[in-house]
């Protein structure tokens, strides 16, 4: 079963009501399955003109990318190139990729909210509006993790938008709409229902989602797209389903209205990305076996296992073992959920917090900030028998960024290029020491790299290892 993210999405809207029936035995449900339109109004009820009223901030989003084939492993490396010229190519060849999605207006300016992975290193966009005129547009922000990027387009103003809803207020159960063009076939409108919230998971298998799922059928060329509530404001921006086959299954995601709203926000103060405020710390769902086991009387929060010493949550006070239970007075059961929370609180502010220590609840306020820069990463390029390995001092942003242990140490394996591909050092590896010697500086490497051999120690994926290079 794959999490397939799709190049165009759409819109989602509905507007009709649905008139009260009073259920009291299994014959009236059969007799209410079975009765057929009474009067004109009955038979004319449509989502119509909400789609209508919908429609026009839909636009469909075609982008051109040049793509460069996979170099030569052995490029820049002074051996080979002596040895073999031009046998491998230094360069791969190019070609140009097209692909399709589609985006929602949000402002009248021609503010555009779309998926990460429609635009994603584009070198052309051009913005196709629903009356067919097209318009190019550039990224004015671009955020992986959360899978959303705001276009601006370059044009004419006062255009048709759609304002967002507070996703908070959802409920399993809410019709919805939504408007794209599947497979290419030209502008399409499905309904559905709100089928759960606070789904976990997500297009990029980070598991660090937080999606509305919907069973308004979502089929690949929707990524981009609006889901919509009944009085035609946008919920959320489509943007993976659930399938084997590639098509609908009846299970699709939605990013929340109220993250949209923070990236729209952010794009508007001059961001690129999403400014996330750092929680520093590692915490578990409390399930009812573990509420059991601490003794509260229900399953709820999340248990904080592990905080880092500058994490702002244990400045505010909290430690390992409390539960995290509200932030900004609205409930956290996993990390995904809380990560989420935090994310549309965003930087620089204070955020009430309440958790539960020996059974009882208390409440402090906690800044959210990014992660903390210090000590300076004081990235570092080596040369000689390492040429080309770059390494970082490791602090709080390096290690929410890297997604490292909370108590990670030592120096950063940033990247790795050219000669120093052959020591079999990949990026995201911790160097721990070298001949014998503990390293916790970037700078301190090099000296320690001697005409002899030389021992590395290595920590990757939390396991320690040794790599040995010759003379």
């Amino acid at each position: 079963m794959r999490v397939i993210p799709f190049l165009l999405l759409g819109l989602l809207m509905a507007c009709s009501t649905t008139p009260e029936i009073s259920v009291k035995t299994a014959t009236s449900i059969n007799a209410i399955a079975k009765e057929v339109p009474q009067s004109k109004s009955q038979i004319t009820l449509s989502f119509a003109p909400l789609v209508k009223q919908a429609a026009p901030a839909v636009v469909t989003i075609y982008t051109k990318t040049t793509v460069e084939s996979r170099q030569s492993p052995f490029a820049g490396d002074p051996f080979f190139e002596r040895f073999f010229g031009d046998f491998f190519p230094k360069k791969g060849r190019k070609r140009i990729e097209n692909s399709l999605g589609s985006g929602v207006i949000v402002d009248p300016s021609g503010v555009i909210v779309s998926n990460y992975h429609v635009v994603r290193g584009a070198d052309e966009i051009t913005v196709a509006l629903n009356d067919r005129r097209e318009l190019r547009a550039q990224v004015i922000f671009s955020d992986k993790e959360s899978d959303l990027s705001v276009l601006k387009i370059d044009g004419p103003g006062d255009l048709p938008f759609l304002e967002l809803r507070d996703s908070d207020t959802l409920e399993v159960g809410d019709l919805v709409l939504a408007i794209g063009n599947p497979f290419g076939v030209g502008q399409t409108v499905t309904s559905g229902i709100i089928s759960a919230l606070a789904r976990p998971g997500g297009p990029n298998d980070q598991g660090r989602g937080y999606f509305i799922q919907t069973d308004a059928a979502i089929n690949p060329g929707n990524s981009g797209g609006a889901l919509l509530d009944m009085s035609g404001k946008l919920v959320g921006v489509n943007t993976a389903i659930v399938s084997r086959s590639g098509g609908s299954n009846g299970i699709g995601f939605a990013i929340p209205a109220n993250l949209v709203a923070q990236a729209i926000e952010s794009a508007g103060r001059g961001l690129t990305m999403l400014e996330r405020p750092w929680l520093g710390l590692r915490g578990q769902a409390v399930s009812g076996e573990l509420a059991e086991a601490l003794g509260i009387t229900r399953p709820r929060g999340v248990l904080i296992d592990q905080l880092h010493a500058e994490s702002y949550f244990a400045k505010a006070g909290l430690s390992s073992g409390d539960i995290l239970v509200l932030v900004d007075d609205d409930p956290v059961n996993t990390m995904s959920e809380l990560r989420f929370r935090v994310a549309t609180i965003g930087t620089g502010r204070m955020a009430p917090v309440a958790f539960l220590r020996d059974g009882r609840e208390q409440s402090v306020s906690v800044r959210l900030d990014r992660a903390p820069e210090e000590p300076p990463r004081d990235q570092v390029t080596l040369d000689g028998r390492l040429a080309g390995l770059t390494l970082s001092n490791i602090n709080p942003a390096v290690i929410d960024e890297r997604g490292l242990s909370l108590n990670a140490s030592g120096v950063l394996v940033s990247s790795v290029s050219g000669p120093a591909q052959r020591t079999g050092l990949r990026a995201g590896d911790i160097l721990r020491g070298v001949n014998g010697k503990d390293v916790t500086r970037s700078r301190n490497v090099a000296p320690l790299i001697t005409g002899g051999s030389v021992v590395l120690n290595v920590e990757r994926a939390g396991r320690l290892g040794t790599i040995r290079l010759g003379s």
